[in-house]
């Protein structure tokens, strides 16, 4: 399918959600009416805020909030089967949603290679410094994709690199992912004093709205605390260095599945994927390469969620619409890369990914998301990446 044909598609299945989403919200009393509430909610805290300067002053009434409505609201499930802790209180040691009742509690579901979970951390980062002296506590319920993602090491060391100090849970095997009913990476859920979930927003995006509701919450909170006002310094924590700037208005490429199992699009070669056989991918030199499609050569051996190059040196090929371009790869081994055609000594450092070295290798050093490319537009590029080391396993291609 070409880009303007898929474009297209892209456009009409949009115009079909909206509309079916906006017949499910006018028919659907209970969403329209916790909509409702909850602006009604903001509005008054809102009249009831003073500002002066990064300090928010809100002057509560208590009989306000004790008067809201909450039928509308469906309590939170408890966190269930989960694996493993990590910033939990005793050193790591089991955590409760029942425990954190009295509290404002924001539930993440992210995973550690999602690009899009990655880059709302901050954010979630920023909050948490801000608001969890007030009675703010996230947790982030860390519910795989992939199999090594299961892996308890794997998401302490990520925790670690993204700088995260509010609790993280492993739920390993969705259990808690299937109490909430979810299906999106990353979701968040946020949660009143009292345990009802008063706000629900998937994926990116919408932070403003988002913190809004954290602070109308926490001021309902002290409310029914008894308490005649709450300060709140609303002055950002974020560094600009932190944030992957990312239009979300634009048609980039679709993530691509290279595991048999997960693939929604063939490969460029003919050979396609063969569940669980070691294939000899050729890409012959006169090949008209497709947008959107991978094209490999070497031998790779096609694994449920990967595949897995079985010889000394293998090659990768994708035309992509995307300004940033990343891989989910694990395994041994590395790659030298090569953007919109530039060799490794031409290639702009801008457009140099940060997991690249100035000579546009990398090496894998751990099964993680991997950035090959940062570009100046969303236009489209193409990425050669000729592999080295038998046992180099690649995931998914992801974009922004």
């Amino acid at each position: 399918m070409n880009r303007d044909n898929f474009s297209a598609l892209l456009m009409a299945i949009a115009v079909v959600s909206v509309i079916v989403g906006f017949a499910i919200y006018f028919n659907s009393p209970s969403l329209n009416k916790a909509s409702s509430t909850q602006q009604q909610v903001e509005k008054f805290v809102s009249a009831a805020t003073i500002q002066n300067g990064t300090m928010t002053t809100i002057k509560l009434d208590k009989a306000q909030f004790q008067n809201i409505d909450k039928s509308q609201f469906r309590m939170a499930p408890e966190f269930a089967q989960i694996s493993g802790y990590i910033n939990t209180p005793g050193n790591n040691g089991p955590l409760t949603l029942s425990s954190l009742k009295g509290k404002v509690v924001l539930v993440d579901f992210w995973t550690y290679t999602c690009i899009n979970c990655i880059r709302t951390i901050p954010y979630i980062n920023d909050w948490n410094q801000k608001y969890a002296d007030k009675g703010l506590v996230i947790v982030g319920v860390h519910s795989p994709e992939f199999e090594f993602e299961k892996n308890y090491n794997n998401v302490k060391a990520a925790v670690q690199k993204y700088g995260i100090n509010y609790p993280v849970l492993l739920d390993s095997d969705h259990g808690t992912w299937n109490a909430f009913g979810n299906q999106y990476w990353p979701r968040d859920y946020l949660i009143d004093s009292q345990g009802y979930i008063r706000h629900d927003h998937i994926g990116e995006g919408g932070y403003d709205q988002t913190e809004k509701v954290i602070q109308s919450l926490l001021a309902e909170r002290a409310a029914l605390m008894g308490m005649k006002e709450i300060s709140l310094n609303t002055k950002p924590t974020i560094s600009p260095k932190s944030l992957q700037s990312v239009d979300l208005t634009k048609g980039t490429t679709p993530e691509i599945y290279l595991g048999y199992y997960y693939a929604r699009a063939p490969l460029g070669n003919p050979e396609n994927f063969r569940p669980d056989q070691t294939v000899s991918y050729s890409i012959p030199s006169n090949t008209n390469f497709s947008p959107d499609v991978v094209y490999l050569q070497g031998n790779w051996k096609n694994n449920r969620d990967n595949m897995e190059l079985q010889s000394d040196t293998g090659r990768i090929v994708l035309t992509y619409y995307a300004k940033s371009v990343n891989i989910v790869a694990g395994g041994k081994g590395g790659g030298v890369v090569s953007n919109d055609a530039a060799t490794a000594t031409t290639m702009s450092k801008k457009s140099l990914g940060v997991d690249l070295s100035q000579d546009g290798s990398f090496r894998i050093n751990g099964q993680r998301l991997y950035n090959l490319a940062m570009h100046n537009d969303y236009n489209a590029h193409s990425i050669i990446i000729n592999v080295m080391g038998k046992g180099f396993q690649l995931y998914t291609f992801t974009f922004g």
